[in-house]
């Protein structure tokens, strides 16, 4: 199983998956449908599938011009609200392409219909690989089938399960979030690799580090974290991740590599949102039970700022009509 990581908009990912013997692709979150069929092209494979975690613009919005442009094209979700949506996909579901096996895990809590999925092959040696991206909902442009934002919160956290963080909790209770969280992706295998919607790592880690300040695990992955400086600009298409032991971070060999995947036996060493029942984590909140310590987390990192400078309504212009996502206007 070979995943690639295809950064694209301000600080988004989407995936491609790729079945090495069928040569059999499926994506993941199609946001920008021109940059996936390039790199559809480039790998030589054949995409037969969409896997959309949840119904977010920046995670849905390419669905349907990618339908239009193959077609049969099966675009699968957890939510009718999703662009382009063939059928929907139930808690527990299995699915399989060639050799690859895919467990969809209903995760509420960002949204009430966001799925993660959990992938897999068997008898391979390769770690298998978590799927939890999420949004944040932003202003629309009306006239878009699938919406298109006008503005976008800068370093909001967006994800059920991210590198050392989680997503704003939108339409779920917290309850529901720290099952999503804790008892249905915390419970995956150690090694899984977890591959998030964002790249909203460093400010995901500083906040961490405001939670807890004499955790040596997330001053380790800060420090990795920042030898590339903000990952929020990423150019092109990154290379794979490698496989990393519990808090044995890669070394990053160039500039603007996204920090994903990290596994899942990482993130339980640093991830506050992870680490409810901690002592320290408690502290921090003043509270004791966990859906309340979630609770509490999600309100303060949502007020947490890390300094950065958002981009002006005309740069956000000039990168919606490089993705395709605008129309040039017509001549009368």
């Amino acid at each position: 199983m070979k995943v690639k990581v295809i950064p694209v908009l301000e600080d988004n990912y989407m995936y491609l998956v790729i079945e090495e013997r069928t040569r059999e692709a499926v994506a993941v979150d199609v946001a920008v449908p021109k940059r996936l069929l390039e790199i559809v092209g480039r790998e030589g494979v054949s995409l037969t599938t969409v896997l959309t975690t949840h119904h977010h613009w920046d995670h849905a919005r390419g669905n349907a011009e990618l339908a239009r442009l193959l077609p049969g094209l099966v675009v699968l979700g957890a939510d009718e609200r999703i662009c382009a949506l063939t059928r929907r996909l139930a808690h527990g579901e299995e699915l399989q392409f060639g050799a690859i096996h895919v467990r969809c895990l209903l995760t509420p809590g960002h949204t009430l219909g966001h799925m993660s999925y959990f992938l897999w092959e068997e008898e391979c040696p390769d770690p298998p690989a978590v799927f939890s991206g999420t949004g944040c909902p932003v202003p629309t442009c009306p006239t878009s089938p699938c919406p298109i934002p006008l503005s976008d919160p800068p370093n909001s956290p967006g994800d059920a399960l991210s590198v050392a963080g989680c997503g704003s909790r939108l339409e779920g209770t917290a309850q529901q979030m720290y099952q999503s969280l804790v008892e249905t992706l915390g419970t995956l295998p150690p090694e899984t690799k977890v591959f998030c919607g964002h790249e909203h790592t460093l400010g995901n880690l500083e906040f961490a580090q405001k939670v807890e300040p004499y955790n040596d695990h997330v001053k380790a992955k800060l420090s990795w974290a920042k030898a590339a400086g903000d990952g929020a600009k990423l150019p092109g298409v990154a290379r794979q991740g490698g496989d990393w032991g519990l808090c044995s971070f890669q070394q990053r060999d160039e500039d603007d590599v996204p920090t994903v995947p990290a596994t899942l036996g990482e993130e339980l060493l640093y991830n506050p949102f992870l680490r409810v029942a901690e002592e320290s984590v408690r502290k921090f909140t003043g509270k004791v039970a966990p859906a309340d310590v979630l609770d509490v987390l999600c309100r303060e990192r949502a007020s947490f700022e890390r300094a950065a400078e958002p981009l002006q309504p005309q740069a956000r212009a000039l990168l919606a009509l490089q993705w395709g996502l605008l129309s040039t206007p017509r001549q009368k």
